[in-house]
């Protein structure tokens, strides 16, 4: 097969957006880069492991995504479970993907569809296409095209990492990868997983940035700018449409540096006002501190959300209600 040389073309406009996005990456890392704030990271990691999943129709809210990923039972489809257990695994390997290995590709591919599909991690052996709603947007290159053809793909990848901008390669791959459909089943989420890890190699802040959250909300879109950019044979459209996506949720990023408490509930943010860091509280001290007098108005509404959050931690962890429980501001 001859050098895979995915069509398009680099526009005033995403390099206006490239700029803007540098911009911004900065500014976070000025302002902070996540590391001191546990609780936006893992918020942003459900938020992009529950609207990838969305995308792909899974029903399971928000919440009941973070509860699988804290280990709790919830009552729903037991594929759907399964579909944010997978990819809970399969994005914190993100720090140890090499996108470019076709090995890598096939094990996460497995990871990501574990016990929901039978060609988990192995390339698709019959036709498939890109579905927006009932609508075929496009028909995939026959099954025995795909292994050769992502083959290609990385190829691309690896020998073109250095020289084109990492915002304008992975959005290229994401298309690219889109339109191969190399596997059965998970396409979709291996993209978006994947367009991460390209970026995460540029800038580690991006581990936790959730873009797929952004796409779901512009989830039409998103497939018409799949199907123009088919339609015209080139990705220009798709790449666009990325990075103003991208764009976007850095603003919301940078908001919620500057201000924390803007997903937290009232009660959240009044207990953490209260608390000072690193000491540890008995739950009669936070009772005096808050002047409540209910200790299961504490838990329901103060004490859970935070924990859940990450934003406090108990002292006996497998012992919730032991007398000797104590709680810490991280």
């Amino acid at each position: 097969m001859e050098s895979y040389k995915p069509p398009f073309t680099i526009s005033n406009k995403m390099l206006e957006l490239v700029s803007s996005i540098s911009e911004k990456i900065g500014k976070i890392h000025k302002l902070d880069n996540l590391n001191s704030r546990p609780y936006l990271r893992k918020n942003n990691r459900i938020l992009s492991i529950h609207s990838s999943l969305k995308i792909e129709a899974n029903s399971l809210s928000i919440n009941e995504v973070r509860d699988v990923i804290d280990g709790k039972t919830v009552l729903g489809i037991q594929k759907e479970i399964q579909e944010v257990k997978n990819a809970y695994l399969a994005y914190e390997e993100i720090p140890n993907i090499n996108p470019t290995s076709i090995s890598n590709l096939k094990r996460i591919h497995s990871i990501l569809t574990h016990e929901t599909i039978e060609e988990s991690g192995d390339f698709r052996k019959g036709n498939e296409g890109v579905f927006s709603g009932d609508k075929c947007i496009f028909v995939a290159p026959p099954p025995d095209m795909a292994k050769p053809l992502i083959s290609s793909l990385l190829s691309w990848l690896e020998t073109n990492k250095d020289t084109i901008h990492p915002l304008i390669l992975a959005a290229v791959f994401h298309y690219e990868f889109v339109f191969i459909h190399p596997f059965a089943d998970g396409n979709g989420r291996i993209a978006r997983l994947w367009h991460t890890v390209i970026l995460y190699k540029w800038r580690k802040i991006f581990e936790y940035v959730p873009i797929e959250n952004q796409i779901l909300k512009f989830q039409q879109e998103y497939y018409n700018a799949i199907a123009k950019s088919h339609k015209n044979a080139n990705s220009n459209i798709f790449i666009e449409f990325v990075l103003e996506m991208i764009d976007k949720v850095l603003d919301s990023t940078i908001a919620k540096i500057n201000n924390p408490d803007i997903d937290l509930s009232k009660y959240v943010t009044k207990l953490l006002k209260c608390m000072k860091s690193n000491i540890a509280y008995s739950a009669n001290d936070i009772l005096n501190l808050l002047g409540l007098k209910s200790k299961e108005t504490l838990r329901k509404n103060y004490l859970n959300p935070a924990i859940k959050l990450s934003l406090i931690e108990m002292t006996i962890p497998n012992k919730p209600r032991s007398k000797n429980q104590r709680y810490i501001k991280k």
